[in-house]
């Protein structure tokens, strides 16, 4: 049985991993519908600007606030988001471009303690929007065959499809929107 840690939050207990997990673990399946990588295609089009409205206002306070104990501020979480992202365009042209490529992984926790994670937000939102874009660019109207193309990751030997990266890039935002909610105190 998984041992819960309580952590107060806003004046009542959390689980752990309720908050590293606020809208669950991501579960990639084998294949999905025409309709769910319509819905995926939707949310990461939409997620530069969602993010945009969670922060609109957010304080340096809630900023330096982080989600967890031991975890990341919304600061840290929101560049985050950018390189992740970032490193999310890299893999789909490599994808799109050569036959199951082995992908690089990288740091993530080492990258939050750059020099770039002091930098104003704003830098890392606005380059979510290009990026956003040209990743709906190089998704949009690609067919059934393609959208199955794959890459390798190297540190689980698992073949993430293109549909499949979208599914995991869906969540990815969602599940760090969450987690600035947390920051911020806007999350029940």
């Amino acid at each position: 049985m998984e041992k819960k840690e309580l952590f107060k939050l806003n004046n009542r207990y959390t689980i752990m991993t309720d908050l590293q997990y606020p809208i669950g673990k991501f579960k990639v399946k084998k294949d999905y519908t025409e309709q769910e990588t319509t819905e995926f295609l939707k949310t990461l089009k939409a997620f530069p600007e969602e993010l945009q409205k969670v922060v609109d206002g957010i304080t340096d306070e809630q900023l330096a606030t982080p989600y967890r104990p031991d975890g990341w501020t919304a600061q840290q979480v929101i560049h985050h988001i950018s390189d992740s992202h970032m490193n999310m365009l890299i893999r789909l042209k490599w994808t799109l471009t050569e036959d199951s490529p082995r992908i690089k992984a990288y740091y993530e926790d080492r990258w939050a303690n750059l020099a770039d994670y002091s930098l104003p937000i704003q830098l890392s939102i606005d380059m979510l929007k290009v990026i956003h874009a040209k990743v709906i660019a190089l998704l949009e109207n690609l067919d059934k065959e393609t959208l199955n193309r794959s890459y390798v990751h190297p540190e689980t030997e698992y073949s993430f499809t293109l549909e499949s990266v979208m599914a995991l890039y869906a969540w990815h935002g969602a599940h760090h929107i969450a987690h600035i909610k947390i920051c911020k105190g806007e999350w029940s």
